[in-house]
């Protein structure tokens, strides 16, 4: 009994996720997320290094948008 209720949390939790992805996409423009260049993050680059899909810096916003 308590596996069955752990179940059913867990797919409530990732139910609510997915339908909040959903809610974003849907309430944006053509359905696309903006900022999608992760490679040009300063969290995740940390040598300052291009930006693998559209060559912008770290400091420059990515055109990928």
């Amino acid at each position: 009994m308590a596996l069955l209720k752990l179940t059913l949390i867990a797919a409530g939790l990732l139910g609510i996720g997915l339908l909040g992805m959903a809610v974003k996409i849907w309430g944006k423009k053509d359905g696309e997320f903006t900022g999608t260049c992760a490679s040009n993050s300063p969290f995740l680059n940390k040598e300052g290094e291009a930006c693998s899909y559209c060559g912008k810096m770290p400091d420059e916003q990515c055109t990928n948008q």
